[in-house]
């Protein structure tokens, strides 16, 4: 659940790494049209024999969860404790309530 809290710390992600989200790569950093990049570590990898379950911690606690084929995480080299980024790209969002 986001609460104002932790949505200003997602806030706070996302401007952080808006336009030089590949740290690694300061000499000529990637740029990607997607506005929403959220940086954290990866909590767990969970393969299967085909995808993959990507749980990613932002700062704060909040968790994104992300089905990635597992050669991608495989030669994203995901594992529980590396860092990396959660990319998202949406043209809707949708809001359901019981």
């Amino acid at each position: 659940m986001l609460t104002e809290t932790t949505g200003a710390i997602c806030l706070a992600s996302i401007q952080r790494c808006q336009n030089s989200i590949w740290p690694n790569h300061k000499e000529n950093p990637m740029k990607i049209s997607a506005r929403n990049v959220l940086q954290g570590v990866v909590k767990s990898v969970n393969h299967g024999a085909v995808n993959s379950e990507i749980v990613i911690e932002l700062p704060g606690g909040v968790e994104i969860v992300s089905v990635i084929t597992k050669s991608s995480a495989e030669s994203l080299g995901l594992a529980a404790g590396k860092p990396a980024f959660a990319v998202v790209k949406a043209s809707n969002v949708m809001i359901a309530v019981e």
